[in-house]
């Protein structure tokens, strides 16, 4: 069943009546700017048309019951309970609940009202995948506490909120890509955000390229999963390099050639972190001229040399998606491939040739199967519009 056509079935069942509101937010796929969001960097994301769905409905009393019913779990809260992250009967919060919970938290932190709703929600953004299901489930509660609330703010502000509902409430210490591309996604366009000054402009994604998502079925939980301790690095990184370096904020700041000269400064694994995230900087300014020129096969040579780097140096990668992306870059019509997401699972994207898609999904799903034993999900994805009330 479709996650909006659940979601509505669910409320119905669940509150015995029909949802006032319907929120989507999208998930979001990244072409090229891995792990530099939270480096001051820039980043390519598209939001996809693979979304959480929220019905939702004002509630009768002081207390919000959500449904998830991906999971068939019920949780109830309200206001006074969020801070100490409980439920309503005083219990520790699922885990799941921690992104509404959070969102509502953050909000109630900028004088933003949250009333009690009473909500179900269902998505098809597959959980742990790399493709922000958590970004999408935090712009979507913001997007029906905003109706409910009657306040509005600008997209980027409400992906700010959800960033700090990650960082400071989940304790995951995101950037603001994900929550960025699932407030501002654009139908049919790439999104290309400096991290620092937050400006954006939206580029065309070629008329004759598709990208096509390959899901290596290996899930991951992020705050378990050395993302926080490469962030660690990164910052670790700035502080010994600013002695040489004093006007460097960020690694965004380093170039490769000063970064040649300083490396041998940093400890081993600091370096090797450092380095990738120096170096994916350069590799996205000399990407961004090529895709305004429709020079998509160098661009995916960058993609392509993306993947060899958050394998070998950010070491983010495992056998799936390195096997995954080492079938699609055999096969026709594949312009680039690399993994996407934080990685330690998760999927790979991958720029094909529009003509030969549907054939290259269906033979990189047969050989992946045949070398894992696994069967992948394979899925040519179209950019999508951000979080919005649908109904």
């Amino acid at each position: 069943m479709h996650p909006k056509e659940l979601a509505i079935k669910t409320f119905r069942k669940r509150f015995g009546r029909e949802p006032a509101f319907i929120a989507i937010a999208p998930g979001r796929v990244n072409l090229l700017g891995e792990h530099v969001d939270y480096n001051d960097g820039f980043v390519l994301p598209a939001a996809i048309d693979r979304s959480t769905y929220v019905a939702f409905s004002p509630a009768a009393s002081d207390r919000s019951t959500l449904v998830a019913a991906d999971f068939a779990e019920k949780v109830s809260f309200t206001l006074e309970n969020i801070p100490a992250k409980t439920n309503a009967e005083g219990a520790p919060l699922t885990e799941w609940a921690r992104y509404p919970a959070g969102v509502a938290w953050a909000l109630t932190e900028a004088n933003l009202k949250t009333p009690a709703m009473d909500v179900t929600f269902s998505s098809d953004v597959p959980r742990g995948s790399g493709l922000s299901s958590s970004a999408s489930v935090e712009m979507a509660f913001a997007v029906a506490w905003s109706a409910l609330g009657g306040w509005t703010l600008p997209p980027m502000q409400r992906a700010l909120l959800g960033q700090k509902a990650e960082n400071k409430y989940v304790g995951v210490n995101c950037g603001i890509m994900d929550q960025f591309a699932s407030a501002c996604g654009v139908a049919d366009k790439l999104l290309l955000l400096d991290c620092r000054s937050l400006e954006w402009q939206t580029l065309p994604i070629p008329e004759n390229v598709a990208i096509v998502i390959a899901d290596t079925k290996v899930r991951r939980k992020l705050t378990a999963s050395g993302y926080n301790e490469r962030r660690q690095a990164c910052e670790d990184a700035v502080r010994i390099l600013s002695k040489d370096l004093p006007v460097i904020k960020a690694l965004r700041d380093v170039s490769v050639g000063d970064f040649n000269r300083l490396c041998n400064q940093l400890p081993v694994e600091v370096e090797k972190r450092a380095r990738h995230v120096v170096e994916e900087v350069e590799r996205l300014q000399r990407a961004i001229p090529l895709l305004e020129q429709g020079n998509i096969r160098e661009f995916g040579i960058i993609m392509n040399e993306c993947h060899v780097s958050l394998r070998d140096l950010y070491e983010v990668s495992i056998p799936e998606l390195n096997t995954m992306v080492e079938i699609a870059q055999s096969l026709s019509g594949c312009l680039g491939a690399r993994l996407t997401g934080a990685g330690f699972g998760g999927c790979t994207v991958n720029l094909v040739e529009k003509p030969t898609a549907k054939v290259f999904a269906t033979e990189l799903a047969r050989r992946y199967q045949q070398a894992t034993g696994v069967k992948p999900e394979i899925y040519i994805c179209r950019a999508s519009d951000g979080a919005r009330i649908i109904k």
